[in-house]
């Protein structure tokens, strides 16, 4: 069976997403498919509106809205102006901020390093996180623990040693509430080469 036309395009648009594989494109674009059409123009003027109403912040490159000078971060004089935590995306920053234990600044870089796919330190925001270093006492890299997210840590951390800033690297190791007999040995790993002392 040949789908319409509009069908196929529906699913291929959809499955540009990132998550999004063949299989799940087709069973969106069928669910949207048979939603109440006020449905799925509320989606579609959503999308529209999000695309027409945000933009990047033109300090930390965070979520904005078209209407504001900056992000509602770097507009927060109550946020630790000494500490600058460098992520890969807003969904970094979005999901650090739900831990609730940092209180300082944010630099979005909008990917990692990534020759393969193109993409070099040009083509992230590093430029504009060196210009935004002075006053900083620390700069915490965050970035993902893939192999473009250790490559980006790396290039970031020798760029800033050579410039006599304080970096660090987010602790990563054991999942809360997780066995040690179901993890991997490179998470275990990082687990014991992180450890600290405890707090009494």
């Amino acid at each position: 069976m040949r789908y319409p036309t509009a069908l196929i395009t529906l699913i291929r648009e959809l499955g540009r997403l990132p998550g999004i594989g063949p299989k799940s494109a087709q069973r969106l674009a069928l669910y949207l498919f048979n939603q109440p059409e006020e449905d799925v123009l509320s989606l579609a003027q959503a999308i529209a509106e999000a695309k027409e109403t945000l933009q990047r912040c033109p300090i930390c490159f965070s979520i904005m809205s078209s209407d504001d000078t900056r992000c509602s971060v770097c507009d927060d004089p109550q946020r630790t102006q000494k500490l600058l935590c460098v992520v890969e995306q807003p969904a970094d920053l979005l999901a650090i901020e739900r831990s609730g234990e940092y209180v300082g600044l944010y630099h979005v870089l909008h990917g990692s390093l990534s020759p393969m796919h193109g993409i070099g330190p040009d083509q992230l925001t590093i430029k504009p996180l060196l210009s935004r270093l002075d006053g900083i006492d620390e700069v915490i890299l965050a970035t993902s623990t893939t192999v473009e997210g250790e490559a980006t840590a790396m290039y970031l951390a020798r760029l800033l040693n050579d410039l006599e800033v304080n970096t660090t690297r987010i602790g990563y190791g054991l999942p809360v509430g997780g066995d040690l007999e179901y993890a991997d040995e490179v998470t275990l790993g990082r687990a014991i080469a992180n450890r600290r002392q405890l707090q009494l």
